[in-house]
């Protein structure tokens, strides 16, 4: 895949998380998707890892944005 797509696919991705609000969210259902929720979760830590790892390995720094 070339880097464009892929860069485009990482936007993607960031854009439809940042639509999910589980404040709002019920209780019940926040508890009955915790599961897949969690699963999710653990899933998109460990690929944000691995891939701030290759990063890193490669010499080079990943910047946070800082908030105006």
């Amino acid at each position: 895949m070339r880097t464009n797509e892929v860069m485009a696919r990482l936007e993607a991705a960031v854009s439809a998380l940042g639509d999910v609000d589980v404040s709002a969210w019920p209780e019940d259902t926040l508890k009955e998707q915790l599961g897949e929720l969690s699963a999710a979760l653990v899933a998109l830590d460990t690929s944000l890892s691995r891939i701030a790892e290759e990063v890193r390995a490669r010499g080079l720094r990943i910047e946070e944005s800082v908030p105006a």
